[in-house]
């Protein structure tokens, strides 16, 4: 039984396609994905999506899926999945004990869960193959005929010593594309090409939505389309793939941003989002091997907070930093506190880090209004509003590193967090500077903040005598005072 046919039989996924009509393209993409005979209808649907005149004759070992959110991507992906765990013999290529994987693999688990709830629901409810179901976890699940279907992290280690029958990779336009990532979506697809080797017919199927005009994506879109020859690449618009999306919604969102709609619903790589800094420019600023500096008397130094709620995704991040004497902004200090946390403790122990290096002033955003003002206060550290907002602190950062004006800390999430900042052009011609979709960027906004505020307005923020007297009797036991 092929897979159309098993689309088609009301005991097996029949009854997942409610309104057949509205899957017609989907019928020619698997038709072409398996090598399957296409009606003349389907012939020309796939020459309009892959820009290839001659049809396939054999299965592909590995597709690139271009195709607008809310296409039906997800659920097709789970519909292979499910195929080709229950319908493939894959013993004869394992050893004893060995199991055949199909993986399901997102920029993280919460997002994998998407396919793999279709999964879920085809195997529970399908009668014949729930049989096969030997036990299931939170992760997938293990059938009785050796193979596994599973959510795998998207990380290069994850994925080894994995034997795949298939890896599903989903929504990978969003995966992390920077160069020397460990877990850059070109370092995954390395560490699982492997494990796909030694199973004859194994699939590599890559699906997203597109956005940058950079990562394996847009290289395979670039490479492949329209060849005639090579990785299957299948590029259409959501309505192209599902008719059913209203044309006024994808028109309402055109009309409220017209670059991010192109990308979201009309499947355009968006040619608006660019890197913020290349990675080169951020490696040479990088004082190898130091990863804090201790206080000095002969410093003046300033700091940038970050703050966040404790709970959510936001870490609450501080940064310390002083300007040398030739004008070099030099980064001495980071702190981050990832969620959950209590942001009262969080204050109490950054205030006490800011005085070692006598800083009575510490500046961030408006965030939460004038709860972190009020706590930093209560220790004696005054909360001055950036006047600043984000987007043009990393602007004004940005000719700092490139210019070799600042000097970073050996700190690996601050590298990568600044590495995977993204600019992008609004309709209006206004640049703005902020972290990929679903990446953090908390240590890079304390310590651009800093370093910038370091680069223009270098003026001294230690204590003055005054201050250190009214610390003294604050506080039982009063900062020393070195100067």
């Amino acid at each position: 039984m092929n897979i159309l046919q098993a689309c088609a039989d009301p005991k097996l996924f029949g009854p997942f396609f409610k309104k057949p009509s509205s899957w017609i393209a989907w019928h020619a993409f698997l038709a072409a994905l398996f090598a399957l005979p296409m009606t003349p209808q389907q012939e020309a649907i796939y020459r309009k999506h892959t820009g290839r005149d001659t049809l396939p004759t054999t299965p592909s070992t590995e597709a690139w899926l271009v195709i607008g959110r809310r296409g039906g991507k997800s659920f097709i992906m789970a519909l292979v999945a499910v195929f080709l765990a229950c319908f493939k013999d894959y013993l004869p290529y394992l050893q004893p004990g060995e199991r055949a994987t199909v993986a399901v693999i997102a920029a993280d688990r919460k997002q994998a869960r998407v396919v793999m709830r279709y999964v879920r629901g085809m195997l529970n409810n399908i009668t014949m193959l729930k049989r096969l179901i030997q036990r299931e976890t939170a992760e997938g699940f293990d059938l009785n005929n050796a193979v596994t279907i599973e959510v795998t992290s998207a990380s290069f280690r994850a994925t080894r010593g994995y034997t795949f029958a298939a890896v599903i990779a989903d929504e990978i336009a969003f995966w992390r594309t920077e160069e020397n990532s460990a877990n850059a979506d070109t370092e995954i697809l390395n560490a699982v090409r492997p494990g796909l080797s030694t199973i004859p017919g194994s699939m590599l199927i890559c699906a997203s939505s597109p956005h940058a005009q950079r990562g394996e994506l847009f290289e395979s879109y670039r490479r492949h389309y329209g060849k005639p020859s090579g990785p299957l690449v299948w590029h259409a618009t959501t309505r192209d793939m599902n008719g059913t999306v209203r044309q006024s919604v994808i028109n309402e969102a055109l009309e409220r941003d017209h670059a991010r709609a192109s990308a979201e619903f009309l499947a355009v790589f968006r040619a608006d989002v660019e890197t913020y800094v290349s990675r080169e420019a951020v490696e040479a600023v990088v004082a190898r091997g130091r990863y804090e500096l201790p206080p000095l008397s002969t410093n003046r130094y300033r700091a940038f907070v970050d703050p966040s709620g404790g709970s959510g995704k936001d870490s609450f991040t501080l940064a310390i930093g002083h300007l040398e004497r030739d004008g070099l902004a030099v980064l001495d200090a980071v702190r981050e506190r990832r969620p959950p946390c209590s942001p009262q403790a969080v204050i109490e122990d950054f205030s006490a880090l800011l005085k070692t290096y006598h800083i009575a002033e510490v500046t961030g955003d408006r965030y939460a209004g004038e709860f972190p003002r009020e706590h930093f206060r209560s220790h004696g550290i005054r909360y001055v509003l950036s006047e600043s907002p984000k987007s043009d602190i990393y602007r004004d950062m940005l000719p700092l590193i490139n210019s070799g004006r600042v000097s970073l800390l050996d700190h690996t999430r601050l590298i990568s967090q600044l590495c995977s900042l993204e600019c992008r052009t609004a309709r209006s011609g206004k640049l703005s500077i902020d972290a990929a979709l679903g990446l953090p960027e908390d240590i890079a906004n304390a310590t651009s903040g800093v370093l910038v505020l370091l680069a223009n307005k270098p003026g001294p923020l230690i204590f003055t005598a005054e201050a250190r007297a009214r610390m003294a009797k604050r506080f039982a036991r009063p900062t020393p005072c070195f100067f």
